[in-house]
């Protein structure tokens, strides 16, 4: 009670306000960058410069890096979440508008309860969570239906794959964090994961032959802007307002921001971006939010076969 008497309100009303609407903003800041930029290779130079920034903090913290095992642990988290994850977000914001992006990817909150029910076993189907599930999917489906009469068009339904095994990358990644050899320290083994997608995403542009033809001369200064506010404000003043609010609320709390970035990324993309906002995108948004705020909430409902053996 004392701690939280003598912490002012404002750093922790500040530091949601970062992740609720710096985090929400990013995603326009990807559109604006992978205008100009081949997409892996904007997500790479975010990536490197973030984990170099995260990882030189961490050690003049006196933190931890990877050892040993644990580059396997990092390497493979961060396949799944800077290669997979980001990677085909920023190519899908090519070809489907920032904020609709944003809400396919609150389903992730979806795979992670169908992971917990088919890899960890903490959670079990319930008629809550199934209705829940049975929502978002109906969110996405609004969003790629080819109705008339629901205002802007479909979004591209290549670029909603994309971004279905983006969400769907980072449950699994989520799931893996807690069964394979992490360092303890977060802020370091998130540089490292960081410095380890960005390599990744390097080779996989060259690979998909992003540099042929690319000219660094031509890129303008809001795209280097853009890609700057992603670096400092999206991955380095992001993270460390959301690990500061991790050890002072609950996770609870925190986990809000869930529910407001998407919201907050349409509002951006429709202001600033001129994006659509029909019936389309308002219901397909409520629908994955609610189907959220229902799993978000819901609690673990622990296996008959787990009770039986914690009773044992």
């Amino acid at each position: 009670m004392h701690e939280e008497q003598a912490r002012p309100r404002w750093k922790t009303l500040l530091a949601f306000g970062i992740i609720y609407f710096v985090w929400g903003s990013t995603f326009f800041a990807i559109r604006i960058g992978v205008a100009e930029v081949p997409p892996l290779l904007l997500a790479a130079l975010r990536f490197l410069a973030a984990g170099l920034a995260m990882s030189a903090w961490a050690r003049m913290r006196g933190e931890r890096g990877p050892k040993g095992r644990e580059w396997l642990g990092v390497c493979l988290v961060a396949l799944m979440i800077f290669v997979l994850d980001y990677g085909l977000l920023f190519w899908a914001e090519k070809k489907v508008p920032s904020g609709v992006a944003a809400v396919v990817l609150a389903t992730i909150p979806v795979f992670m309860a169908v992971a917990e029910i088919v890899f960890l076993g903490t959670q079990r189907m319930t008629w809550r969570l199934g209705l829940a599930l049975l929502i978002g999917v109906a969110g996405v489906a609004v969003l790629t239906s080819r109705v008339n009469g629901w205002g802007a068009a479909a979004i591209d339904g290549v670029g909603a794959a994309a971004l279905i095994v983006a969400s769907a990358s980072w449950a699994v990644a989520s799931i893996l964090t807690r069964k394979l050899p992490m360092p303890a320290s977060k802020a370091a083994s998130s540089g490292a994961q960081m410095l380890a997608g960005g390599v990744m995403l390097t080779a996989a542009s060259l690979g998909f032959g992003e540099w042929h033809g690319f000219r660094w001369s031509a890129v303008s200064g809001a795209a280097w802007l853009a890609l700057l506010y992603l670096i400092v404000f999206g991955s380095i003043v992001g993270f460390t307002a959301y690990v500061w609010l991790i050890h002072h609320e609950s996770p609870t709390k925190v986990a809000t921001y869930a529910y407001v970035n998407p919201v907050v990324a349409v509002m951006v993309g429709y202001f600033l971006g001129g994006e659509a906002l029909g019936i389309r995108t308002v219901m397909g948004t409520l629908l994955v939010l609610v189907s959220v705020v229902v799993i978000t909430t819901a609690k673990k409902a622990v296996p008959r076969a787990m009770v039986m053996e914690k009773a044992g």
